[in-house]
C-alpha cells in the first residue's frame, strides 16, 4: 500500500494559527507553500478536498498498479536547468528524472511515423529528412518558436509587479510576447508553409495544452514546443514522489497539509479575505494569505462569495475566456513486464489525419467520429523503479479529447452511483481506444487484466473543475490578452496560484507557485531561490526562466524591505 502523506481533515480538525492558507495541492499550490515556508518561514496550511494530496501529480493506485494521472512526462529538465533547480530548491531531497531516451515522443499520422529525437539539432535534421524543400520553414519555425518562448519571460515578470509600478512598465515588458500571443499558432505556421503534413507534425503535442493550430495561442504551442528540444524525463518511483518529497519541506516551518478537506468559501470581511469556510462542519479558519490553487473560476465562481466576485469584476471577465478541453483517460493494467510486452518509452501521438480543426469538429458534434488524437503514455517502461513496486506488472495509458457536453445528461448523478447508460456509453468508448492502441502495438490484444476509465465528470468529482476541464482556462490569443490572470486579485489577502497563472502543464503550475510566493514574500523571502536559479540560466530559456527572472527583478525592485509575509 502506498505511505499516506497527509492527514484528513475529518479526523485532524484544525486548531493552530497558521501565516497562510492554501487551497488545492496541485503543483502549483504545493511548490507556493513550499516556498513560502522555506524561504519566508511561513507556517502554511494546505487543504485538498481530494482523499489524496498531489493535484495531477498524484498516483492512481489499484491493486497491483499505480498510473500517474497528470504527469506524464517534463521536458527542461537536464542537470542544471532552471527547471530542475526549482524542483531541487522545494523538495526535501532531489528526485530522480529517467531520461526518456533518443527518442521521446512519435507521431503518427493517418499511419505515417515520425519520431521526435532529443536535441534541437536532430529535430531539425529529421524534418529535413522527411520534409525536403521545406527548408526555409522549417528554420523560420525554430526561431519564432525561440522567439515567442524567449519573450516569456517579461511577460511573466510583468504580473509580480506591483500596481504603480505595473501600469507604467507592464506594457513595456509584455509587447514582445503579446506579439506571438496574440495570434493563433494556425496563423503563425501558415506564413511559413503550406504543407498541412509539415504543420501537422510540428503541432502533434497539442494535447499539452488542449487546442488545434486555429484556436491555440502561438505563444503557448512555442512554450510547449521549446520545452521538449532537449527531451523527455520522467521521475523515478512515479509522479507520486513529487508531492512526497515537497511536503516535508512544508511540515520543516510547521505547516500542516489536510486531505478531504474541502472548503465551502473564502471568507470575506471589509472586502478583505480573511479565512475559509470548511465544507464538512462548517468550520472557519482564519489566516491573514488565502491563496488559491483551484483556478480562478471555481475560486470566483463558487468559493468567493457571490456579490463580492461581481464588484472585483472578475466575473465579468472570465466570461471573455472558456474552459479548456476535458478528457478521457483508460488505464490499463497488464500481467506481464513492459520488456515483455515490448512496450516503449516514448509516448505515442496518433492523429487520423493532417486536418486536425476538422477531426476535433467532427469530434464535439458527434461522439462516435474518430477521436482527433489519441496520446498514449508507458508508465511502467519510463519508469526504471516500477519493476520494483509492481513485479511482473505494466501499465498502459490512452487519453483523449472528450467533450463535457457528451456528459451533461449525468452530470447530477453521484459518483459510483450513475446509470447504466453513463456505464455502458464508457465502455463504448474504451473499447474505441483500445483499438487504436492495438492497431500501433498488436501484441497487447488479449493481454489487457485490468482496465479503468475516468471521463469529465471524474475530473469534477476530484479537482473540482465544473465542466472537466483539465488544463483551466483554455489556451487561447483571448487568454493572454487578459491581466487578471495573475498571483494578486482585486480582493485584498487573496491569491491565486498554479497553471492560471503562467499556463498548464506540471512546469507552468509549479512556476505560478513561484510567481505567486514571490508576490506575497514581496521577492525578498525568495533570495535562496534567486541566488541558486538564477545563475547559469541558459539563453531562450522559457518558463524557468520567466520566472526566475522574476525573482530578481522583483528583488531588485521592492530592495527587499519585507522580511514578512505581506498581510494584504
Amino acid at each position: 500500500m502506498p505511505r499516506r502523506l497527509a492527514q484528513s481533515y475529518k479526523r485532524h480538525p484544525v486548531t493552530e494559527a497558521y501565516d497562510a492558507i492554501v487551497i488545492g495541492s496541485g503543483i502549483g499550490g504545493l511548490a507556493c507553500a513550499a516556498l513560502l515556508a522555506k524561504h519566508g518561514g511561513c507556517k502554511v496550511l494546505v487543504l485538498e478536498r481530494h482523499y489524496t494530496p498531489g493535484g495531477y501529480t498524484h498516483v492512481f493506485h489499484r491493486p497491483n498498479y499505480d498510473w500517474d494521472v497528470g504527469l506524464h512526462y517534463l521536458g527542461g529538465l537536464e542537470p542544471g536547468s532552471p527547471i530542475r533547480r526549482v524542483f531541487d530548491d522545494i523538495c526535501i531531497r532531489p528526485i530522480e528524472w529517467a531520461d526518456m531516451g533518443e527518442v521521446y515522443d512519435r507521431v503518427i499520422i493517418d499511419g505515417d511515423i515520425y519520431d521526435l529525437p532529443k536535441g534541437r539539432r536532430n529535430l531539425r535534421a529529421m524534418l529535413l529528412d522527411r520534409f525536403p524543400g521545406q527548408e526555409s520553414a522549417i528554420d523560420g519555425y525554430f526561431a519564432t518558436v525561440h522567439a515567442a518562448a524567449s519573450a516569456s519571460m517579461p511577460f511573466q515578470a510583468a504580473k509580480t509587479l506591483p500596481g504603480p509600478v505595473a501600469a507604467v512598465v507592464g506594457p513595456v515588458l509584455q509587447r514582445r510576447f503579446r506579439r506571438w500571443s496574440d495570434r493563433t499558432t494556425r496563423e503563425v505556421l501558415a506564413e511559413l508553409t503550406d504543407d498541412p503534413r509539415l504543420i501537422a507534425v510540428l503541432t502533434a503535442q497539442l494535447g499539452d495544452y488542449g487546442l488545434p493550430p486555429a484556436d491555440s495561442s502561438f505563444a503557448m504551442h512555442a512554450i510547449v514546443a521549446s520545452h521538449y528540444f532537449r527531451g523527455g524525463y520522467y521521475p523515478v518511483g512515479g509522479s507520486g514522489v513529487i508531492a512526497e518529497s515537497i511536503i516535508p519541506v512544508i511540515e520543516q516551518a510547521g505547516g500542516t497539509i489536510l486531505i478531504s478537506a474541502e472548503v465551502a468559501e473564502i471568507v470575506i470581511e471589509d472586502d478583505r479575505a480573511v479565512g475559509v469556510r470548511m465544507a464538512a462542519d462548517d468550520a472557519v479558519i482564519r489566516a491573514p494569505i488565502i491563496i488559491s490553487d483551484a483556478g480562478v473560476a471555481t475560486t470566483f465562481g463558487r468559493l468567493v462569495p457571490h456579490d463580492v466576485a461581481q464588484r472585483s469584476g472578475l466575473l465579468a471577465d472570465l466570461t471573455r475566456v472558456g474552459p479548456s478541453l476535458a478528457h478521457l483517460c483508460l488505464y490499463l493494467g497488464f500481467e506481464q513486464t513492459a520488456e515483455e510486452l515490448d512496450l516503449p518509452k516514448h509516448n505515442l501521438w496518433i492523429y487520423p489525419g493532417d486536418d486536425v480543426e476538422g477531426a476535433f469538429r467532427a469530434s464535439r458534434a458527434d461522439p462516435q467520429a474518430p477521436f482527433p488524437v489519441l496520446y498514449v503514455s508507458f508508465p511502467s517502461a519510463k519508469d526504471p523503479d516500477f519493476a520494483r513496486r509492481h513485479p511482473g506488472r505494466a501499465t498502459v495509458e490512452i487519453i483523449a479529447p472528450a467533450p463535457y457536453e457528451w456528459f451533461e445528461p449525468w452530470a447530477d448523478s453521484r459518483w459510483k452511483h450513475r446509470p447504466e447508460e453513463y456505464d455502458e456509453f464508457k465502455k463504448t468508448l474504451a473499447t474505441r481506444m483500445l483499438e487504436g492502441l492495438y492497431a500501433q502495438l498488436p501484441q497487447l490484444r488479449g493481454q489487457v487484466a485490468f482496465q479503468e476509465i475516468s471521463t469529465p465528470l471524474s475530473t469534477a468529482h476530484f479537482a473540482g473543475y465544473e465542466r472537466g476541464e483539465l488544463y483551466g482556462l483554455e489556451h487561447t490569443p483571448a487568454r493572454f490578452a487578459e491581466d487578471f490572470l495573475k498571483p494578486t486579485t482585486p480582493i485584498r489577502g487573496l491569491y491565486l496560484t498554479g497553471q492560471d497563472v503562467v499556463s498548464c502543464g506540471v512546469a507552468g503550475a509549479m512556476f505560478g507557485g513561484v510567481l505567486t510566493a514571490t508576490t506575497v514574500l514581496r521577492g525578498q523571502a525568495l533570495r535562496g531561490l534567486a541566488t541558486t536559479a538564477i545563475r547559469r540560466v541558459p539563453a531562450g530559456s522559457t518558463l524557468a526562466n520567466s520566472a526566475t527572472s522574476t525573482a530578481r527583478r522583483v528583488q531588485q525592485t521592492l530592495t527587499g524591505r519585507h522580511r514578512q509575509p505581506r498581510r494584504g
